[in-house]
């Protein structure tokens, strides 16, 4: 990142994973990384920890070259109001985590060509485990170039075109909360048949992530790994049909498809 300054506005659930991920990945300066929040009692929680906070965008923003907007969608217009006066295109550079917000509505709403490019990571970027997706509308290389390097830092990346990033929101940041039921249903499906909480748990979180890299290591279907586990007339495929049976993979398609039509949404008429 070449010594480059960086602000992450808005200090929610996102914005802490992914200060905590620049942390532990050891790639970025203490000196180049500073927060801000709206809340006392963020701020507080978050200097605590050891991280440099304040209340104050407008300052903040003028110490920066890269801007990592992650307020709420309500909050982004008041938020690009705030910071105007104070961005400078040949300066900096804006990375916007905000679901349904356009590179080219940051633009007109900061009335000015400031390089924007739009990302989507997870709450695991607190362990450099994230899934980030990026998009941009025609920004310079150099900005886009950065986004890679500085996202890459807390987990894995990908570039897709910007009206797919709705669907990354989805997939990418929500899915984390359906992967984690999943699991959770696994687990007490586990004591169910005999196993303590305090196991259960850990059990079926190893496997989850297990079986995620036996995809990630490879480039097989996630039916090729499932065939290897399933015999005639045995366990694994009994419990399988009985879970689609039970309506297994058309709820989980069926929540997706409700979370990316409520992401539609969000920005609404504030666009």
């Amino acid at each position: 990142m070449n010594g480059k300054k960086i602000l992450i506005a808005g200090c929610g659930n996102i914005g802490t994973a992914m200060a905590k991920g620049f942390r532990k990945s050891g790639m970025i300066k203490e000196e180049n990384l500073k927060l801000t929040a709206r809340s006392e009692n963020t701020i507080n929680r978050l200097t605590k920890m050891g991280f440099f906070v304040s209340n104050d965008n407008a300052s903040g923003v003028s110490w920066a070259d890269i801007i990592i907007i992650a307020v709420t969608p309500q909050q982004m217009n008041d938020f690009l109001e705030q910071i105007r006066e104070h961005i400078k295109p040949e300066k900096h550079t804006i990375f916007s985590v905000v679901s349904g917000v356009s590179c080219a509505t940051i633009c007109e709403r900061l009335a000015c060509d400031v390089p924007v490019v739009r990302i989507m990571p997870n709450t695991a970027s607190a362990i450099c485990e994230s899934m980030t997706c990026i998009a941009h509308d025609h920004a310079p290389t150099v900005a886009v170039d950065d986004a890679l390097e500085l996202f890459g830092f807390i987990g894995e990346t990908i570039i897709l075109p910007e009206p797919m990033m709705v669907p990354a929101t989805v997939l990418c940041a929500c899915g984390t909360a359906f992967f984690l039921r999943a699991i959770r249903a696994a687990s007490q499906g586990g004591i169910e048949i005999g196993f303590h909480p305090e196991q259960a748990i850990p059990i079926a979180a190893q496997v989850a992530k297990g079986a995620a890299a036996l995809l990630t290591s490879s480039d097989n279907h996630p039916e090729t790994e499932i065939d290897k586990v399933t015999t005639p007339r045995g366990s694994t495929i009994t419990g399988l049909n009985v879970m689609e049976h039970q309506g297994f993979s058309s709820a989980m398609i069926q929540g997706i498809l409700a979370s990316f039509r409520k992401t539609s949404e969000i920005y609404g008429d504030k666009k």
